[in-house]
């Protein structure tokens, strides 16, 4: 019950943040005046005037499409030379070298794609200046990015008989300067409030309440470590009275990170470390952050149509799957490790493994269920650590194609392509022609929804099973059997999505991750921003047709659990087998061997 209560207070603070935020972004989208228009406008008529852009011009969706691959490129190539060149770059105190050149390339790639996967510490190994001009400005064009993917996409079904669906350039302006800039902003200001920090000093050493004991490997005269007959490390006793504390600009990362749904940390524990998620508060508000956007897209497709009923039906389809999955991951991490009980504690306790005491059980597996429904890789929890149908969860939110709120813009395109394959499966069953929103769905259309659909599940299950069969792949493993298979899995399943959380358990940074990931990641995006594209620019050029009496309502409850069958059979069922052979037979084992 308190799990239900958690979650209802959550679905409440958002549901009343979600609507005006509809209304602002639809208005910010038509050109309507805005609060912030009389500060802004004259900015976005400056960016016009020196990128050569003019706001009147509108594009087809094959020129749209153009404009975002060339300023998705020129992003991945600027993140890309700023890792490889930052050790003779300013604002690096702690003078880092610059990044070995696979790891480079997956971060650029991660960070263009909205995936943020680290695999890397970002506390010992990124510059300030990487961290701000590379990493954080990034975050907010790969957020843009997919808004605008979905603004063009909604545009398809409002307009009738036109052959354009927006401007690129003018999209990227303004969803950046008169929303997720002022958001981001404002909600920097109240991390640090909280105890985030945000400052441009060198790491600091200072002096521990408690003196450290640990064990430091003996090393020879090449700096080699020595080992007994056995083959074992020998080591000495050790001992420091100081701690070194990382500094830098987060605050500013942090709230970009979490309203664009990107993920990527300042450090390597990311929202469990205390500089970035301070106090319950800053939690809560975090989660929120992950889907505000993604709800109020909803709201402003309906207004975009013109019957925001539509708009409700599909929050209401996502705000279902949610509470479900979420309830169920509280609930499993909140039972323990059944095998706990033979050791003498009483796994009624839970699981408070991987996670920070600050929030417990609760708040983690609410926090997992929200940053893997969203395309947020943002973790205050080690996923690793969860029972295994608590780390199902998780893994099964991705493998939904994360349109249950999503990433910003791409949940909505995403959940929007699974109403059309639902009205197309409608249609088969009365035998009629399929049609959404006025608009009929023909044999060109479904060829699009298909791609879009099948890329991931492509991507996701083809390169686990590259991992598995390869001798570098398997080398990444931390622990055997059905929980090492779901961490590959987990992986691959995460970059194809751009979630870019992990199970933790998986090392990652080597050359056979770096560019697998990175390939997953990439045309993770791509291979479904095409296709959609291709579908807005095939509706927009449709007539509208009438509604009539065989016309299939697409704003009731009905619809709403059409579409949520829709979702959970064609969009996961893919994944049925590879999850019968990691999380699944993993909770069999552990059952059985209690």
């Amino acid at each position: 019950m308190a799990n239900v209560v958690m979650v209802s207070v959550y679905m409440g603070v958002l549901l009343a943040l979600t609507r005006p935020l509809g209304l602002y972004l639809f208005r910010v989208l038509s050109g309507e005046p805005t609060l912030l228009a009389p500060v802004l406008r004259p900015v976005e008529r400056g960016v016009y005037r020196l990128a050569g852009v003019d706001e009147t011009q509108e594009m087809r969706w094959t020129t749209y499409l153009t404009a975002l691959l060339l300023f998705n490129l020129l992003g991945f190539l600027g993140v890309y030379c700023l890792q490889r060149l930052q050790g003779g770059l300013p604002f690096n105190p702690q003078g880092w070298p610059g990044i070995e050149e696979q790891s480079a390339f997956n971060t650029a790639a991660s960070f263009m794609t909205n995936t943020n996967w680290q695999g890397y510490y970002p506390e010992i190994t990124m510059s300030y200046l990487t961290q701000m001009l590379g990493l954080t400005v990034q975050n907010f064009l790969s957020a843009a990015t997919g808004i605008v993917v979905v603004i063009a996409l909604i545009r398809g079904f409002a307009r009738h008989t036109a052959g354009t669906i927006g401007n690129a350039w003018v999209d990227l302006t303004r969803i950046t300067l008169y929303v997720l800039l002022p958001i981001s902003f404002v909600f920097a200001l109240f991390l640090v409030s909280q105890g985030v920090i945000q400052n441009f000093d060198a790491y600091r050493d200072v002096t521990t309440l408690e003196v450290t004991q640990y064990d430091n490997p003996r090393l020879d005269a090449a700096g080699q470590p020595l080992k007994d007959d056995a083959g074992n490390a020998i080591t000495e006793p050790a001992s420091t009275p100081t701690q070194t504390l990382p500094m830098g600009p987060v605050a500013s990362q942090e709230a970009i990170k979490m309203l664009g749904t990107n993920g990527g940390g300042f450090f390597n524990a990311n929202s469990a470390h205390p500089y970035e998620n301070p106090t319950p508060l800053s939690n809560f508000v975090q989660m929120l952050m992950i889907f505000l956007i993604p709800g109020a897209l909803c709201l402003t497709f309906g207004r975009m149509v013109g019957d925001t009923r539509q708009g409700w039906a599909v929050l209401a389809a996502m705000t279902l799957i949610f509470v479900l999955m979420a309830v169920i991951a509280m609930h499993y991490e909140a039972q323990g490790n059944p095998l706990l009980g033979k050791l003498g504690v009483d796994p009624g306790a839970g699981n408070m493994e991987g996670k920070e005491t600050r929030f417990g059980i609760a708040d983690s597996g609410l926090f997992a269920t929200i940053t893997t429904l969203a395309s947020c890789g943002a973790v205050n929890a080690m996923h690793d650590s969860f029972t295994p149908m608590g780390g199902f969860v998780p893994l099964w939110n991705m493998m939904l194609g994360e349109v249950v709120f999503g990433g910003v813009g791409s949940g909505l395109y995403g959940m929007l392509v699974f109403a059309v394959m639902a009205v197309f499966i409608a249609g088969l069953m009365v035998g009629r022609t399929p049609e959404y929103l006025g608009k009929k769905i023909e044999a060109y259309e479904m060829k699009m929804v298909a791609i879009a659909i099948l890329v991931t599940p492509l991507l996701a299950l083809l390169g686990t099973a590259i991992a598995v069969m390869a001798t570098d792949g398997v080398a990444g493993i931390a622990n055997p059997g059905a929980h090492g298979f779901s961490e590959i899995l987990y992986a691959f399943t995460s970059a194809a999505n751009n979630n870019g959380s992990a199970f933790a358990g998986l090392s990652a940074n080597t050359p056979f991750y770096n560019v697998t990931t990175a390939i997953a990641m990439w045309f993770g995006r791509f291979g479904v921003i095409v296709p959609v594209l291709a579908l807005a620019g095939s509706l927009a050029a449709k007539k509208r047709i009438a509604v009539t009496t065989g016309t299939m309502p697409t704003h009731g409850p009905l619809f709403v659990t059409l579409l949520i069958g829709t979702v959970v059979l064609v969009g996961a069922l893919n994944y049925v087998p590879a999850l019968a052979l990691g999380p699944v037979i993993e909770q069999l084992v552990l059952h059985t061997a209690n």
